[in-house]
């Protein structure tokens, strides 16, 4: 991942892109089945695409506001060209990165991770903007055993460099899905409207024979799954 970064970080300077590490995106995507680790690059936002599984944003900034069409996927997603295999119970690795390729700029506030079915399709040219998606993964505060066992957010861990693991469901059933793993920054989110959602889409093909299936209950729509008045995306006393 090492060698990765750095040819990334390359890329980004013959871009001429602005250096501005406040804001950023998913840059990688590992899927380790205990057999191999397969690694996907993403795409610069705004950059020429090369073939991806992970759907571009247009920008490095945040989507702003709950019932933003752009919380789907994250601004202006692109589909992307290519599909991922993967299986249930393998690993995800995300990688999220600021926008000079740096660590990730944001210690505060939870991480996410949801699916949803393309169906027949395999996902290349699927429009989720009216998907139902389920949720796999959460994470918000949790002790640190390095500090006194105080509590944090998990996601100063991914600020000091660290990757993001979520396991698919080990019942999860074979197909073509979408997956949106989601950091939302909530060091802006005491003025109602100031939470930062960084959604991004990521196309697999899951394979197996389980026959494991969300129902309807837990089903959301994006936008819709959030209201910016939900305690957690407005909190005048979040911890920081």
């Amino acid at each position: 991942m090492t060698m990765l970064r750095l040819a990334f970080s390359l890329i980004l300077c013959f871009l001429a892109l602005p250096c501005v590490s406040a804001h950023g995106y998913l840059a990688y995507l590992g899927i380790d089945d205990d057999q191999s680790y397969t690694n996907y690059t993403g795409n610069v936002p705004n950059a020429d695409p090369s073939p991806s599984v992970i759907r571009q944003v247009s920008d490095i900034s945040p989507v702003k506001g709950a019932s933003n069409p752009d919380l789907n996927c994250g601004l202006n997603a692109q589909f992307a060209q290519k599909v991922a295999s993967a299986n249930p119970g393998d690993l995800l690795v995300f990688d999220w990165r600021g926008g000079d390729n740096t660590n990730w700029p944001h210690n505060t506030g939870p991480m996410l991770t949801y699916m949803t079915s393309c169906g027949s399709s395999d996902c290349t040219q699927y429009n989720s903007s009216s998907s139902k998606w389920f949720k796999i993964a959460e994470i918000g505060i949790v002790t640190n055993a390095t500090s006194s066992n105080s509590p944090v957010w998990a996601q100063q861990s991914v600020m000091n460099g660290a990757f993001t693991n979520v396991t698919l469901p080990s019942t999860l059933s074979p197909g073509n899905y979408l997956i949106r793993h989601e950091i939302i920054a909530l060091h802006l989110a005491t003025a109602l409207g100031g939470a930062e959602f960084y959604p991004a889409c990521s196309q697999v093909k899951v394979g197996g024979s389980q026959t494991g299936m969300a129902e309807d209950s837990e089903m959301v729509l994006f936008p819709g799954a959030y209201k910016d008045t939900d305690p957690g995306i407005y909190d005048p006393d979040v911890r920081l």
